[in-house]
């Protein structure tokens, strides 16, 4: 059978690492363009293309401006491919490119299809408090993320499981499930189900603004917004440290039941903690970061901050 892979990000390398520690074949890969970064400006592959150029042989890699462009269609075509599969890749595929393969075109999806179709089922999930998500492997069709569902994996979400912690078991669980999925289509015995669509939710893409903690929520729910995010984009809120207002990233929090006065207002503790209080409850941040600073714990600001100066959160 012969695949041509579609991905850009870590979380669609490892999973093509994945797939080629089976043995299986992978005919070429398609990835997004090098983008620069840095200071220099200097032009970085992707995580996907780096494994690809990594293979003995190298695996042949793609990098279309536009995917479903014309001129990448016949390039695409001629590899006469049976299978697309398609791991966060970045772009919206059109239908003339998902009817190429003579078996369909698949995708590995970060949530419990319906729910959380789109950029961010992740992140979302953990904001929202959710104790469960999975991966789900589809069908691809015109409209995102509502193709027929061929295998779902359930992946539990710990009270204080990070993003970036459950994406690492989330993409474990969809190198283990794509596995077994493309040797139902080697055995040519594949079974698949519609969606129940009215059930459907969305998970937009996460902007820097989304990450701004609002005090005045609870506890928890920016406890949930805190690890939904981590750790990139990052939580983040102003913070107003002797008569300055400073921008502060907050990398690790504690939820508390205990409330002490109105919300954004730091709370008097007999040791070194940093305890704000919330809408409903309050947060003990455990590490954070101010600009132009590296990541520290709470009690290494709080012993170096000069006596003389205030903190407060109610900007």
């Amino acid at each position: 059978m012969k695949i041509v892979y579609f991905g850009t990000p870590q979380f669609a390398a490892d999973i093509l690492q994945h797939l080629l520690n089976h043995k299986i074949r992978i005919c070429a890969v398609v990835t997004k363009p090098d983008r620069p970064k840095g200071r220099s400006s200097d032009l970085v592959p992707t995580p996907v293309k780096r494994i690809a150029q990594l293979q003995n042989p190298p695996l042949p890699v793609h990098q279309p401006a536009l995917v479903s462009a014309p001129e990448f269609a016949e390039i695409l075509q001629a590899y006469q491919a049976d299978l697309f599969v398609v791991v966060a890749y970045g772009e919206i595929i059109k239908q003339h490119v998902l009817d190429m393969p003579s078996k369909g075109c698949i995708n590995v999806h970060a949530s419990l299809l319906p729910k959380y179709r789109g950029a961010a089922p992740i992140q979302h999930s953990i904001i929202n408090g959710e104790n469960e998500t999975g991966i789900t492997i589809m069908y691809m069709v015109r409209k995102m993320d509502a193709g027929d569902i061929i295998k779902m994996v359930k992946v539990p979400i710990g009270p204080n499981t990070t993003y970036g912690k459950l994406e690492r078991l989330l993409c474990e669980a969809g190198g283990k499930a794509l596995v077994e999925v493309l040797d139902q289509f080697e055995q040519g015995s594949v079974e698949h189900v519609e969606q129940d669509h009215s059930q459907a939710t969305f998970a937009p893409k996460i902007e820097l603004e989304d990450c701004e903690i609002n005090w005045s929520s609870s506890a928890k729910a920016i406890h949930n917004l805190v690890r939904g995010v981590y750790p990139h984009p990052g939580a983040w809120c102003y913070v107003n440290i002797g008569g300055q207002k400073k921008r502060l990233k907050i990398n690790s929090t504690i939820p508390l039941a205990h409330q002490g006065g109105p919300a954004g207002t730091l709370l008097p503790t007999d040791n070194e903690e940093l305890i704000v209080a919330c809408g409903q409850g309050a947060l003990r941040i455990l590490e954070l970061q101010l600009e132009g600073k590296k990541a520290m714990l709470a009690e290494e600001l709080i012993r170096g901050f000069p006596k003389d100066k205030k903190m407060d959160f109610r900007i």
